[in-house]
């Protein structure tokens, strides 16, 4: 077990969840960033993976061997900081210098850090990376797996189809893709927006093994992400059905808080809500 997960004495993947949701809300309120809504959409499912899938930890960060994560949806990138945090890849004080001039913590995920496999925020981007990413691991004969989580909006982009075929074509059998489904985006309802239809029966007839849950079910998640892990044809995907501020009562399906940062009154709410001591 990490040194990290000791010291931090958190049990479990719903206690990491509360963890995980504190530390965006306070670096938003620190920073006054945006984006918070959208990282708590996805808490539960980075929460899951870094507690319970990813083969990557502070000891085999460098090693070639470790599993790939990807967070396509690089405007939640709190969410990502705040489990490299738990994973002692990163430091409190780093955590606090979060936007700060000269802090390798920016808004969006910074490669400079061990565990940003990448930069993204330009969305659409994430999957085209994982794809060759997972190729590479195949032309290599390597056994890791490539995680990527997208949002639904940024699936109105016609890169994330064009990956879809690209990934069934060349048998990506290590590649597993999961959509924050928060039902919207920057400016309002992604179906009012541009009607996506069934992610589902869209990502189906691409050729991908598609699994359908509750973005927020912590049992649920690890069930489908190991039958993922496990697959031996063609890429996977799981379209998670999440909550837009998932966890926060005045938070949740409000989009408002898509710009918002919290006062420190919201700070003082949210923990309790939370039930950080």
């Amino acid at each position: 077990m990490d040194e990290k997960i000791k010291s931090l004495k958190i049990k479990n993947s719903r206690e990491l969840s509360s963890f995980l949701r504190f530390e965006s809300i306070k670096m938003s309120h620190n920073s006054k960033a945006a984006h918070l809504a959208s990282s708590l959409s996805c808490i539960d499912i980075m929460s899951v993976l870094f507690f319970s899938i990813l083969n990557f930890s502070n000891r085999n960060k460098k090693n070639i061997n470790r599993d790939r994560f990807i967070l396509s949806k690089g405007h939640a990138a709190t969410a990502l900081y705040g489990a490299l945090y738990y994973k002692g890849i990163i430091t409190k004080n780093e955590i606090l210098n979060y936007t700060k001039k000269g802090s390798l913590l920016e808004e969006h995920p910074n490669p400079k850090l061990h565990g940003v496999e990448a930069a993204t925020g330009s969305l659409g981007h994430g999957l085209s990376i994982s794809c060759g990413v997972a190729l590479g691991a195949k032309l290599k004969n390597k056994k890791f797996k490539t995680y990527v989580l997208l949002s639904d909006g940024e699936c109105n982009e016609g890169s994330v189809w064009e990956s879809c075929l690209f990934a069934n074509a060349n048998n990506l059998d290590n590649l597993i893709a999961i959509i924050d489904y928060n039902k919207w985006q920057a400016t309002g309802k992604t179906q009012d927006i541009l009607k996506l239809g069934s992610l589902t029966e869209k990502f189906k007839s691409f050729g991908w093994n598609t699994y359908e849950i509750n973005g927020h079910d912590h049992k649920e998640i690890l069930q489908k992400l190991k039958l993922a892990k496990s697959n031996k044809n063609n890429p996977s995907v799981i379209i998670a059905n999440t909550t837009k501020g998932k966890g926060i009562s005045f938070m949740e399906n409000d989009n408002n808080w898509h710009y918002r940062s919290p006062s420190y009154e919201e700070l003082l709410k949210a923990k309790k809500e939370l039930k950080i001591l």
